[in-house]
Formats: C-alpha cells, structure tokens, sequence
C-alpha cells in the first residue's frame, strides 16, 4: 500500500477545501491510502512515512503560511537525504499570483531532492482588500475539481509505479 501525505495550512478555508477536494479524488485509487494533515499537526514521521507529498497553503504576504513553512523547518534536516526521488506537489490559494509560495516550496522541495510530478496548482481569490482577504473563502467547483484532479493523478502515478 502506498501513502499520499497531504499537508495544508488555512486561514480563511480556501486552502483546507482544496486540500480535502485532492485527498478526496486520491481516495479513489486504489492501493493508496491518503494522509490528510493540517501543518501544525504534521511532523518528519508522516514525511518519512509517506511515498509521495502534496503540500497546500495559502500565500500570505508574498510567502507561504508562515504556519506550513514551520511544518517544513521541523522536518527538513530530520528528512534530509532520506527522501530523494519521492514524488510532490503544490497547491497555493492566493489573492494575488501566488508565486512567491510556489517558488518557496519549490526550493525545499529541490534541497530534499524530491520530483516534481506536477506543474504548481495556483487558485486565484483575488481578494485585495483586508477584509476581503481575511474572509472566509468558498472555492468554486471548478478549482475544486482542479484540486480534485491533481489528487487523483498524483495518487494514481503512486499506484502504478510511475513515481
């Protein structure tokens, strides 16, 4: 049986519903059994444990939340050089591009040598404004089928062998 660790962080609701709409069209292949842990929650034992990764997050001034780049300094030396080749992805709710999270993730991801099997997942709120962007969010179908997608490629690559 192969394990898909699925780490979110969320303020606001739109990162945890995309994080449930992967684990959810994870859930449907089978042979894998999916992990879904909120960041604070999550520790180098579930890292280690797992053969393949998706880390979600909200971008928060430009950065990852600064609650999921904890979950990433708690575990990156323990993980270090234990899992290369292992296969991840992305997924960033942001208000504006979303960019700076990805980049960020993207080298942790590099230094631990993991592969990544998917081009970033960036959901746009273009919330702007404070009270906008400290609102509670609602992800449309169509991102969350998106979110879904990428759980369910990533879940099945681990099945058959392809990562």
């Amino acid at each position: 049986m192969k394990t898909l660790l699925i780490v979110w962080q969320s303020m606001t609701g739109g990162t945890r519903q995309m994080a449930q709409a992967a684990a959810d069209g994870a859930a449907d292949e089978a042979g894998v059994q999916v992990r879904l842990l909120a960041a604070p929650q999550a520790g180098p034992e579930d890292l280690l444990g797992a053969d393949g990764c998706l880390f979600a997050t909200p971008e928060n001034l430009a950065s990852m939340a600064g609650l999921m780049k904890d979950f990433f300094d708690r575990c990156y030396y323990p993980a270090l050089g234990r899992i290369e080749g292992r296969p991840y992805a992305a997924m960033v709710c942001a208000g504006s591009d979303g960019q700076g999270a990805v980049r960020q993730i993207e080298r942790i991801c590099a230094g631990w040598r993991l592969k990544a099997a998917a081009p970033a997942l960036i959901v746009c709120t273009h919330a702007q404004t404070p009270e906008a962007i400290l609102a509670p969010k609602t992800i449309g179908p169509a991102d969350l089928a998106r979110c879904r997608d990428l759980g369910a490629a990533l879940a099945a690559g681990l099945a058959l062998g392809i990562f």
